[in-house]
């Protein structure tokens, strides 16, 4: 690693900064396209990148960002627990310890390092999440009383030493996961992309010289953190707080967790601070801290003042982006537990956390902030056994919906905040899995949350499974709505039912969480995601907007009437704009 940076031209530079960036892509793009589970070929639950020997990130892919920000800590315990105890050219690590770095178990880290002329310089590496890693139950778990229940764990174990294949690890894998075949082969494009990071981050040093590359890697990493920086210095110092609350722990219902979020803004950095929240659960509801949380944190502040579409220039995704965020969280609370705590089904507390940190800034970021997304992630396992007494596993990312935005409706049925996966095509489910989907649209059931800007509306899916099986479920803001902001109304809770197709017997309305629920033949879990609050006064709204909405089934006549304060023709099709101004009026004395 070169410790003394030489100022690099900006021509050179970028195109240092295009080549790495593009070397990242490329690993992401290898993973996805060799993987044979859908939840990394579809879904593209993944992350790639490179990374120094002090294990900052120098660039990463672009895909889910709980991935993207969680290989340094997982690099950090790789150092804590690798095999032999040092690094050797043509090693393949394979890592996944939550109490080691990693964000949770099913997360599987690959990592090769990177050694020029003899030299470890650097390190590629990759994490995917995988379908089945041989836990208490297929796919998902939540309500189990330790890690060790959440499957194989690796922590610093050599799949390669000095590039030999340790054939007893591959067969340890393969004998203990219900999805063996999916699993190693999802491995081995892992190991694949790792490997082809390694190539092209070699070629790049042979051509431009390692002194230069990593003087400009240090110079973009710089560059990052310095215009990081410059953003939080605008937002005047202070603390800016807000709480919420998560549904349950999936085993003692109606005993709600609260999160709180207080973000202190010093100067030119930022400290976010949890102490306050739950503390930590009995079940697997609970975030590695290194993995996980420290991750939440660092995307919710790209999100909101580095982003791409609001930002005049580009800032690069590196280690520079992490450096002024820290984050405290007390031993013990369900966003730091304390092994062996379980710890796999983490996913919500961050979503929640973003969404408050967000909300907590409002008052401050009025023109980056949004209303209350569904900050939720409904992320189900559907599992059964076979005639000849192979598992089938298939694991479902469901969508949800953005809150408001200052300029725009929120989007509707959308992955959000901490999660970017890809939906997985109906076609291609039926033809690997015994399930058929019924239904898959935007809800028609509730109202998304009014505002000048509206929130956006969430998904209903209806997934029929054609076999006995068992179903996981976690997800969350059951009793939770989102909140709209600056007069924007609240949006829409989120539900979940389970009903049979062939007895016609009514439908049983399913906690926001549930693990290893036995189904039957013809079950059908119907997933209906939260809608996002609104954004501004409903009254600001463009009628034509409210018009539109209407004539698309997204809002009734009178909504539009009562909240909106617009009155329509609806068989011309138009609005009624002198009547309009009048309601309105009428409204706003009222309000």
């Amino acid at each position: 690693m070169i410790k003394e940076n030489k100022v690099i031209d900006p021509i050179t530079l970028q195109v240092i900064r295009g080549s790495i960036e593009t070397i990242a892509e490329e690993m992401a793009h290898i993973l996805f396209r060799m993987s044979f589970s859908s939840i990394i070929r579809e879904s593209e639950d993944l992350g790639a990148g490179l990374f120094d020997t002090e294990f900052n990130t120098l660039c990463e892919s672009e895909s889910t960002p709980m991935h993207i920000g969680s290989i340094p800590g997982y690099l950090q315990g790789i150092q804590d627990t690798i095999d032999d105890g040092e690094w050797y050219e043509d090693d393949v690590v394979v890592h996944n310890h939550p109490y080691y770095g990693s964000s949770h178990t099913p997360d599987l880290a690959i990592v090769i390092p990177i050694f020029y002329k003899g030299e470890l310089v650097g390190y590629s590496g990759n994490t995917a999440h995988h379908i089945d890693i041989g836990a208490a139950t297929p796919g998902l778990i939540i309500d189990v009383h330790d890690v060790y229940a959440e499957g194989m764990l690796f922590a610093g174990t050599k799949l390669y030493r000095k590039g030999v294949r340790n054939e007893t690890m591959w067969n340890f894998i393969h004998k203990n996961s219900r999805a063996a075949r999916q699993l190693v082969d999802d491995i081995e494009a892992q190991i694949a992309s790792a490997r082809l990071g390694v190539k092209r981050f070699i070629e790049l040093l042979d051509r431009y010289g390692k002194e230069l590359v990593f003087n400009a890697c240090n110079q973009l990493m710089d560059y990052s953190e310095i215009m990081l920086r410059q953003r939080i210095e605008a937002i005047p110092d202070g603390e800016y707080c807000a709480e919420g609350w998560l549904d349950d722990d999936g085993r003692n219902r109606r005993e709600t967790l609260p999160v709180k979020v207080c973000v202190r803004v010093i100067h030119d950095r930022i400290e976010v601070d949890l102490t306050g929240s739950s503390p930590q659960t009995p079940t697997a509801y609970n975030v590695p801290f290194e993995g996980s949380t420290k991750v939440a944190a660092f995307a919710a502040f790209r999100k909101l003042l580095l982003d791409t579409a609001t930002s005049d220039t580009r800032v690069p995704s590196n280690q520079g982006s992490f450096r002024p965020i820290s984050v405290i969280a007390p031993e013990g609370s369900i966003f730091n537990p304390i092994a062996p705590a379980s710890a796999e089904a983490r996913f919500t507390q961050c979503n929640m956390m973003i969404d408050l940190i967000i909300k907590a800034m409002a008052p401050v970021l009025p023109d980056e902030i949004i209303a209350g997304s569904s900050a939720s992630i409904s992320f189900a396992s559907y599992a059964g056994v076979r005639p000849d007494g192979d598992y089938w596993v298939f694991l479902e990312v469901n969508e949800g919906a953005y809150g408001g935005r200052p300029r725009s409706d929120g989007p509707d049925s959308i992955d959000n905040l901490m999660a970017n996966t890809r939906n997985n095509p109906l076609e291609d489910l039926a033809m690997h899995i015994p399930m058929i989907c019924e239904r898959y649209e935007l809800r028609d059931d509730v109202l998304p949350g009014a505002g000048k800007y509206r929130g956006g509306i969430g998904v209903v899916k209806s997934q029929r499974i054609l076999t006995d099986g068992i179903i996981t479920h976690e997800s969350e803001r059951h009793t939770n709505v989102p909140w709209g902001i600056f007069g924007g109304k609240d949006g829409a809770a989120g539900k979940c039912e389970i009903y049979n197709v062939a007895s016609k017997g009514a439908a049983r309305e399913m906690h926001s969480k549930f693990h290893g629920l036995e189904v039957k033949k013809d079950d059908v879990m119907a997933y209906y995601s939260p809608c996002g609050g609104g954004y501004g006064s409903p009254l600001e709204r463009d009628p034509q907007k409210v018009l539109d909405d209407v004539l698309d089934g997204f809002c009734s006549a009178e909504q539009a009437h009562e909240v909106y304060g617009v009155v329509l023709d609806l068989e011309a099709e138009t609005v009624a704009h002198e009547a309009t101004s009048r309601r309105r009026e009428q409204l706003d004395t009222v309000n």
